[in-house]
């Protein structure tokens, strides 16, 4: 019996000590991410504006953010448009240089730095770079002008604002999209490449059949990260375009609508409500993309 009540008190000594190294991180997650999410459902249902004591309002904020906030549409319509521009060549791109990385050639470690350099570079910082870039005597256009094209409203124009926009933004997400493919190509088995050539499948079916099925679960990954940072976008559109999207509405997206409606008007009910809408967003079509993932999972 005394051997069992040392042995009792030893594994409470080392629980004891186990929530002694966590007690940090669960305190730390409870303050600076429970409790802010909690607030901000609470303030969702309020109105306040900092100043003033708040005021419950129930489920106007979100009535009149879906009921025909006309601000809202035209966010939900421009992070629609920019998420797709984002999305695909983000992925192409990123699948392309993570199959090109793969091969065994001279000067391919400078060619992985160099890919990989947006990765480590400030948003903010870079979206400076490629706004003087883009703008009407800039870089871009001086190089267009020595082949006989006109200067071009990279920044100016609706329409390309939110295609100079999404470049800019798959510059900065491509790096990342590959790293992570990259790891996931470098982990199917040579073998299966090996037994495809020697019934003659050539490259192209050796990527589609064999690499594209066995990538799926990282390439669903790569999708849902995409989504969720185009959705949330924020830094690189002030940077570039300013903090109301312009020009005109062009790069309006729900991340600027957000920002002005908390900082800008002082909004803070209708800013929380917009900012769970948009959550609620991220978490359908999340769980959207997981499902389809599961379903299409190849196992090697």
């Amino acid at each position: 019996m005394p051997l069992v009540a040392e042995r009792g008190r030893l594994a409470r000594k080392r629980e004891l000590a186990g929530w002694g190294f966590v007690a940090p991180n669960v305190v730390a997650v409870a303050v600076f991410l429970v409790f802010p999410l909690g607030f901000s459902l609470y303030t969702s249902f309020q109105a306040w504006d900092l100043f003033r004591p708040m005021r419950f309002v129930g489920l106007d904020n979100y009535r009149r953010l879906l009921g025909g906030d006309p601000l809202f549409l035209i966010a939900l319509r421009n992070t629609a448009v920019f998420t797709v521009l984002t999305l695909v060549p983000t992925v192409v791109i990123g699948v392309g240089i993570a199959a090109a990385l793969q091969r065994k050639l001279a000067g391919i470690g400078v060619f992985r730095t160099v890919a990989f350099l947006p990765l480590v570079a400030s948003t903010v910082a870079m979206a400076v770079v490629w706004r003087f870039i883009f703008t009407g005597d800039g870089i871009l256009n001086g190089a267009l002008g020595w082949v006989g094209v006109g200067p071009v409203p990279w920044l100016t124009d609706p329409e390309l604002a939110l295609v100079s926009l999404s470049v800019v933004t798959v510059w900065k997400s491509v790096p990342f999209a590959t790293v992570i493919l990259l790891a996931a190509m470098q982990g199917v088995p040579e073998q299966l490449y090996e037994a495809a050539k020697i019934d003659g499948a050539g490259a192209l079916r050796r990527f589609s059949a064999i690499t594209v099925p066995l990538i799926r679960g990282p390439l669903s990954f790569v999708f849902v990260i995409t989504i969720i940072n185009s959705v949330q976008a924020f830094d690189q559109v002030y940077a570039l375009t300013g903090s109301n999207g312009g020009p005109e509405t062009g790069t309006y997206l729900l991340g600027i609508m957000l920002f002005q409606n908390a900082f800008g008007f002082y909004e803070l009910g209708y800013a929380s409500a917009l900012a769970w809408v948009m959550f609620a967003m991220l978490l359908v079509l999340t769980l959207i993309q997981l499902r389809f993932a599961r379903r299409d999972a190849v196992e090697l």
